[in-house]
């Protein structure tokens, strides 16, 4: 079982058993993780310690999760067991809860989790995110997707003259952020008003250790969207604001495409039982953990036709368009920039098909379909077209989604009918 601490400070020499099981967040170029944002979030500004503490819990997870490769193929694909040791500002509170956390972030991430804490006293860092004149209505999470475009551009548009909000995006990979920056601006240009903030977190696990030896490095990274919303409820921590998660409530349910299959490939990071469940956990320990998906009830064409009601067809297509959702990487090796979508993974079949279903042009160029026969042979492997076919050809019955976890708030006749709306869009481009 892979066992994992996350150190606030590093010894001189390191031996090579120390190195290979403990990611070392430092304020010098030792540390496994990307310069610029430390331990004690002050970057951010100044974040109260609890949300301090969930942010290392989550990017330790992370950090795991990248560094140790999955199985590939049958029932194992998705069962890796970890254990992490994770210094923070209460261990006692965190340990209480330490169980049902591992329970959400094995939703999350498909693994099994057992988390332990220590005592550490935060290091002092100073707090360079400057401090708003009026506290934020809101904060919004912007990772350069389409759905978190629209939904920065709504809660703009519901911003009275004297309030303002926060856009928080995050990457690791340098390929989003001019894309995230991007996106960012146009919410401003196409709704004027109040200024605006956009912070940007750029935090991940470098390839190297701290010996110098090279990390393991697994491609998928389920569990990265916790680093994102903890670092989202990290800023909206300072001044106790409520975060959106914006993204539709089709993708959030995660219907399987087929019986085999445990979800549509794309994440669970809005699942309702997983913002559920996690706010519960959080909550107990004091931290603050107001979550809110604007867009629960609505499909991702929905959302769509949300933005030409607030800046009308053509600047909706543009802005759209410029947003990236594709979920496949491995462009480089055939010579295409990572910022080109493949148009054949799950979030590029939904991008496709909610473009068709709104009837918002979309001027997205895509990979597929290529007539190089390496990269057909490339995406043909990677392809999930097929199996939406058969999952549109067969539908969703409430037996379904019996099984798909749902909190018994959320009722089983609004998850249906949720996701025969999203079935008749995906029919838009598979009738």
């Amino acid at each position: 079982m892979p066992r994992f601490a996350l150190r606030l400070a590093a010894a001189g020499d390191v031996s090579p058993e120390e190195a290979a099981s403990s990611f070392y967040w430092l304020a010098d170029q030792r540390s496994s993780f990307t310069p610029g944002t430390g331990p004690s979030l002050g970057v951010l500004g100044d974040v109260p310690p609890l949300n301090v503490d969930f942010a290392r819990i989550a990017l330790t997870v992370f950090a795991a999760d990248r560094s140790v490769t999955r199985e590939r193929g049958g029932s194992n694909w998705n069962q890796r067991e970890f254990e992490l040791e994770i210094p923070v500002s209460d261990a006692s509170a965190w340990q209480a809860v330490a169980g049902e956390l591992a329970v959400v972030i094995g939703f999350l991430s498909g693994d099994r989790w057992t988390l332990t804490f220590t005592e550490a006293v935060a290091p002092v860092e100073a707090v360079r995110l400057p401090k708003l004149t009026t506290s934020p209505k809101r904060v919004v999470l912007l990772s350069g997707g389409a759905d978190s475009a629209v939904g920065g551009l709504y809660s703009r548009s519901l911003l009275a003259a004297d309030e303002q909000h926060i856009l928080l995006s995050h990457f690791s990979n340098t390929m989003l952020a001019p894309i995230q920056q991007h996106v960012a601006a146009e919410i401003e240009r196409l709704t004027p008003g109040p200024a605006q903030q956009h912070v940007v977190a750029h935090l991940g696990r470098r390839e190297k250790r701290i010996d110098g030896s090279s990390y393991p490095t697994e491609s998928t990274s389920r569990s990265r969207s916790l680093l994102f919303l903890a670092l989202g409820l990290a800023v909206a921590s300072i001044s106790g604001v409520p975060l959106w998660i914006p993204e539709n409530g089709f993708a959030s349910i995660n219907p399987p495409l087929g019986p085999e299959r445990l979800g549509s490939l794309s994440t669970r990071t809005t699942h309702p039982a997983f913002l559920a469940g996690l706010s519960n956990v959080l909550t107990k320990v004091g931290t603050h953990a107001l979550i809110e998906n604007p867009f629960r009830s609505a499909t991702k064409g929905e959302m769509y036709l949300k933005a030409v009601d607030l800046v009308g067809a053509k600047e909706a297509s543009a802005f759209l368009s410029a947003t990236h959702s594709c979920g496949l990487t491995g462009q480089r090796a055939h010579r295409i920039s990572p910022e080109v979508p493949c148009g054949v993974c799950f979030g590029c079949v939904l991008r496709r098909a909610s473009f068709a279903a709104s009837g918002v042009t979309d001027t997205t160029t895509y990979i597929a379909p290529s007539t190089d026969p390496a990269v057909k042979k490339w995406l043909d492997g990677k392809s999930v077209e097929q199996q939406v076919r058969n999952f549109v050809r067969r539908g969703v019955k409430a037996k379904d989604l019996a099984t798909l976890s749902l909190p018994q708030s959320y009722p089983l006749r609004d998850a249906l009918d949720l996701c025969q709306r999203g079935i008749n869009e995906l029919r838009s481009l598979y009738p």
